[in-house]
């Protein structure tokens, strides 16, 4: 990195720290400052221009050194870059320690902030993305491109959720960026350790700001989360990038803001912070990628920002600002939590609105039936207390459902192929585990998962006939048929 002196002769602009308010420095000289350019104090520290006007410059502060009154400052004439390459994965990297204003031919230098592209290098979602986590990926399905929500209370696995997701696209092959937002360190140490335990290094990059860090530097956090994920797009890679979580970068934006003066809005929060988030989750999607030889393709950035509730209030600002901009959320839900619903993921209160349109025609209507079954079972719930004033029909119905929310329990960090989601859901809508009670079931659907697993024969039989029914109905066919290699499979097991 170049020294004060070398950009202090460069710009021929000095400056000299007049006032301190924590992360924010105030400061007379450098008249020819502009928004988001990069300064270097002389003590080798850096910060960014945050405003402007007649008098002084603001200063957002993005290194912990000791500063004071008097400190001599230089601007540098550029915006902020990090290095971005293959160097990253398996790595976890501070915002602060990718700033640079080098150039190698090794490593790629990006502005962290870029326009989001426009409506002609976007195409439809048209591609299933696989979570793993078989209540998401049969009611609530989300596409490659999708910007899908996570939003509840705390400590209601939302995080576990996030893990079983990169620990499936990181299998898949797809590029995971994990922008971990204000962590503890212990949190972090331990996403890393799941990262090496599970293999997939090679395909995870991590972005971590903590408490402790300047609120600036929080504040890049996300920025340069996206920053990555686009190089990796532009090279024709799928890729899936969390923000972990943007309620706590919402507050630190809004320190930042009280601190230089900024005039408070709804909840104290000023009036720009809608556009903060809405212009860093417009940058995912789904897009044309302009190859060699004029040749075009399609890689996606699949963003997952995380939202916390207080006490299950969705009316809450910063959680109806990120509704509002994403395309879907996943509710996580404190009562299934406390009923012991895992992962405890409310699909009747969630949304998504682009992941239907990626699904096949037997996806699609599998879906639909589903969904419209659970529904009708959630109201039959309602009349459980008459008891065996309950019809025989209705009293099939509840034990059915009860069946299926057995289907959608599932342990953390234990991703569940869609393929195995698919087979368990129609095996029980055909019929097959009847006699069967709820915790009978459970141990069959053990059984069952044990045997995809392992036997590769079975696996690829399942997947073959998933892959050639055209329909919802012709697949419940195939399982109830005895001729079926799955059903004889199966019977082994019983």
């Amino acid at each position: 990195m170049d020294t004060f002196e070398q950009f202090l002769n460069t710009t021929g602009e000095i400056g000299f720290v007049k006032r301190i308010s924590s992360s924010i420095i105030f400061c007379d000289g450098l008249p020819g400052a502009k928004l988001s350019e990069v300064v270097v104090f002389e003590n080798g520290e850096v910060g960014q221009v945050f405003s402007t006007d007649r008098n002084l410059v603001e200063i957002i502060v993005l290194s912990k050194g000791y500063i004071k009154v008097g400190t001599k400052v230089a601007r540098t004439g550029q915006t902020l870059k990090i290095n971005i390459g293959s160097h990253l994965f398996g790595s976890v990297m501070s915002p602060k320690d990718m700033i640079t204003f080098e150039k190698t031919n090794e490593i790629e230098n990006r502005i962290i902030e870029s326009e989001p592209p426009g409506i002609d290098r976007r195409k439809n979602i048209n591609r299933s993305f696989e979570t793993g986590v078989a209540i998401v990926d049969l009611m609530l399905p989300l596409g490659m491109g999708q910007r899908e929500l996570v939003i509840g209370d705390r400590k209601t696995n939302k995080t576990q959720f996030i893990l079983q997701s990169i620990l499936t696209q990181a299998q898949k092959g797809t590029v995971c960026v994990y922008a971990a937002i204000a962590k503890k360190r212990t949190d972090v140490i331990l996403f890393n350790k799941f990262v090496k335990d599970k293999n997939i290094a090679d395909k995870i990059i991590t972005i971590a700001s903590y408490p402790d860090d300047p609120s600036g530097l929080i504040y890049l956090t996300p920025y340069v989360a996206m920053t990555i994920a686009e190089y990796f797009r532009d090279k024709g890679q799928d890729v899936y990038v969390t923000f972990d979580d943007l309620t706590a970068h919402a507050k630190y934006y809004r320190e930042i803001s009280l601190l230089a003066g900024r005039f408070p809005g709804r909840n104290s929060y000023p009036g720009d912070i809608f556009y903060l988030h809405s212009r860093l989750l417009e940058r995912a999607g789904n897009f044309i990628i302009q190859g060699a030889k004029g040749m075009t393709g399609e890689a996606s950035i699949t963003c997952m920002p995380i939202a916390e509730m207080v006490m299950g209030d969705f009316s809450g600002y910063i959680q109806t600002n990120l509704m509002a901009m994403t395309d879907g959320h996943l509710y996580f839900d404190r009562d299934y939590f406390n009923q012991g619903k895992r992962p405890p993921i409310n699909p009747f209160l969630s949304v998504t609105r682009v992941g239907r349109q990626a699904q096949t025609p037997l996806l699609r209507e599998l879906s639909r039936k589903l969904t419209s079954f659970m529904v009708s079972y959630e109201k039959m719930k309602e009349f459980m207390h008459f008891g065996a004033e309950l019809s025989e029909e209705s009293q099939k119905m509840l034990l059915l459902g009860d069946k299926i929310s057995g289907i959608f329990e599932q342990a953390s960090i234990s991703p569940r192929p869609y393929s195995l989601s698919i087979l368990m859901f129609t095996t029980v809508w055909a019929g097959y585990w009847q006699e069967k009670d709820v915790n009978g079931l459970k141990l069959e659907l053990r059984k069952l998962t044990n045997l995809f697993m392992s036997n590769e024969q079975f696996r690829k039989e399942s997947e073959n006939v998933i892959l050639n029914s055209p329909s919802f109905n012709h697949l419940v066919d195939s399982m109830k048929s005895s001729q079926s290699n799955i059903i004889q499979l199966l019977a082994e097991i019983k």
